[in-house]
Order: structure tokens, then C-alpha cells, then sequence
């Protein structure tokens, strides 16, 4: 038609940013080689009290290997073997264990074993002890076990805010290791303010890779349209990742596999962004950016990394056969070593 202006739309391309670190740390895998290794060892059945690390595709491969997943000791018969998950346990839970004459192999993440010992070190000096954290989650009620007398839990600015305790010169806070850094700061800054003179453990006990990945997602907010993080609903870090993308105004979802990603929510985003929970594999990511490629046509990818981790733990000393390990794990390092 002569003299007509024809408008053509171009879609922007459509790219995916990986974020980098991202997934399992070095406590979810030490927990995970302590159940397989256990497995090697000793064979089926191993108890494992509570979920050894907090996602669901782990746990189900590990119980396919024989891992018998229980939530009471109870549920373990007389001088099993059974394992500690690696958020830890409240020590009424190993006197349970040395009562019923269980086997116990600990698989407890050497940073939580570090707020248990700062607890037990700031009871032990007449401290009302502050931890920071989420109530019903199985760290913490490892922590508040270690000194229930002397500790009080604060989820929120309003919880310090209705705080009483008997010495308000003699205070401490602790913190649950998988929280969001930026609420936290709030709860201590309010802690601050009311206790002038509270005492802080003596490095940050949130842990290196809840802040890594945190910081991950800051990182690419701006350039991102939505943002998918692969882990599971009971997983405290993972759920802290898609608070801090929305905070940062960017759309997230948490979603166990590819299988729970909604197409919806891909119909206006040209850049999505994809970072994984500390315990969650790899090869669930991978699969999730195969789906974006495959299916909806993100063909381009660009990974972004923060920077790189090398922290790894030593296995507990019920593990060190040594005609077992050295074709199952490589020697790692000292616990706390690189942090």
C-alpha cells in the first residue's frame, strides 16, 4: 500500500545469567559424603536423623542407596547406626543417642558446631544469650538446646523490640547461619540500640556461602527480568535468595526442579536469571537451563561469578577407614581453614 509505514516488532534476544557460586557448599558436602561413605562401610540399613540436608531430590537418592531417613531417634532400633543431619542437634538429643546405645556418626556443618561452642562458651560466662533466627528450623533447635536457660530467639526488629532480659548489661546475640544478611543487620542494628553494650561472636556466623550467594543475586538484579532459584521450600538459604531478588524488584520463584517452573511467569522476561541453594546439585540447574534453551527459546547464556569458593571440611573421625576413603574422597582440609 503506497505511502503506508509498516512498524516490524524485534524481540530482544533472549539470555539466561548463571550465577556464580551457586549450589552445594562445603558442609552440604561433607554431609552428603558422609551418608554415602557410611553406606560404603558399613552398608543398609544407616539411620539418618531428620533430613541430612534440606532438599528433596538429595534426600530421595540418598534413601534409594538405603538411608533410612527418621525424625526421633525412637524411630531407630537399639545400637543402630544412625547419622546427625548437618544442621545439628541440642545435646538431649546425643544423650538420647548414648541411652539407646546408638552408633552415631556426626555429620554436623563445622560453622553451626561453631554457634553451638560460642553458645556454650557465652552461658557459661553469665550471658543472656540473643540468637537471631527462624523458630521451627532444625538449626536453631540444635542451638537453643546447647544453653535453653540462658537463650532467647528473635525472629524480627518487633520481637527485640518486646525483649526483656535480666541483665541488660550482660547480653550476647548469636545468629542462625543461612539468614538473609540485610534483615539481619536490622535485628542487630535494633539489638545495638537497645543494648549498647551487647556482646557480638567473634567472627559473623552466617556463613560464607549463604553470603556468596546473597551477594550473587545483588549483583545481577539490575540486569535481570526474573530470577529462579533451584532448592526446596524447607531450605532456609534458598528461601532468603528469592527474598533478596525481590526486595531488589526483580520477580523470583523457588522451585525444586524444572518441573515447577511456571510458563507464565517466562512470557516477559528476555533475562532470567538462575542461581541454585547451597543444597542443591548441580545437575538440577543444568536440566532447569536445558528447559529454558529447549523449550523457550533462551538461547543465549552469560555466567556471572562472584568469586570462587574453595573451602572444604574434614569427615568425622568415625569415617577414617583408610581403605575406604581414598577412592571415595579426596583429603580435605582442616575445618575452619579458608574461611
Amino acid at each position: 500500500m503506497p505511502g503506508a509505514i509498516i512498524t516490524v516488532s524485534m524481540a530482544k534476544d533472549k539470555k539466561i545469567i548463571l550465577v556464580s557460586p551457586r549450589g552445594f557448599c562445603a558442609g552440604v558436602v561433607r554431609a552428603i559424603d558422609v551418608v554415602k561413605i557410611a553406606l560404603d562401610l558399613y552398608g543398609a540399613p544407616i539411620y539418618v536423623r531428620k533430613e541430612i540436608v534440606h532438599n528433596r531430590h538429595v534426600v530421595d537418592e540418598l534413601r534409594a542407596a538405603g538411608a533410612i531417613f527418621v525424625d526421633e531417634l525412637s524411630e531407630a532400633p537399639t545400637g543402630a547406626r544412625v547419622i546427625f543431619s548437618a544442621h545439628g542437634v541440642a545435646p538431649v538429643v546425643r544423650q538420647e543417642a548414648k541411652q539407646r546405645q546408638l552408633d552415631v556418626i556426626d555429620a554436623t556443618c563445622p560453622l553451626v558446631t561453631k554457634v553451638h561452642l560460642e553458645a556454650i562458651k557465652f552461658a557459661k560466662q553469665g550471658y543472656t544469650i540473643i540468637l537471631i533466627g527462624h523458630r521451627d528450623h532444625d538449626e536453631v533447635i540444635g542451638t537453643l538446646g546447647e544453653a535453653p536457660a540462658s537463650s532467647v530467639l528473635v525472629e524480627t526488629v518487633q520481637d527485640v523490640e518486646r525483649l526483656q532480659v535480666d541483665d541488660p548489661e550482660k547480653t550476647c546475640f548469636l545468629t542462625q547461619t543461612t539468614l538473609s544478611l540485610d534483615e539481619t543487620k536490622e535485628i542487630v542494628e535494633a539489638l545495638r540500640k537497645k543494648f549498647p553494650g551487647i556482646k557480638s561472636p567473634p567472627a559473623q556466623d552466617i556463613c560464607y556461602a549463604t553470603e556468596n550467594r546473597q551477594l550473587g543475586v545483588k549483583a545481577i538484579a539490575p540486569e535481570s527480568d526474573l530470577l529462579l532459584v533451584v532448592g526446596s521450600r524447607n531450605s532456609s538459604n534458598s528461601r532468603r535468595l528469592v527474598e533478596v531478588s525481590e526486595k531488589a524488584g526483580v520477580p523470583s520463584y523457588l522451585v525444586d526442579d524444572r518441573n515447577q517452573i511456571n510458563p507464565e511467569w517466562l512470557l516477559n522476561a528476555n533475562t532470567v536469571a538462575v542461581t541454585a541453594g547451597a543444597s542443591a546439585p548441580e545437575y538440577l540447574v543444568e536440566d532447569l537451563i536445558n528447559f529454558l534453551r529447549e523449550d523457550h527459546g533462551f538461547e543465549s547464556m552469560e555466567e556471572v561469578t562472584l568469586k570462587d569458593e574453595d573451602v572444604r571440611f574434614s569427615l568425622p573421625v568415625e569415617l577414617s577407614h583408610p581403605a575406604k576413603l581414598h577412592t571415595i574422597a579426596t583429603p580435605i582440609a582442616n575445618p575452619i581453614a579458608n574461611i
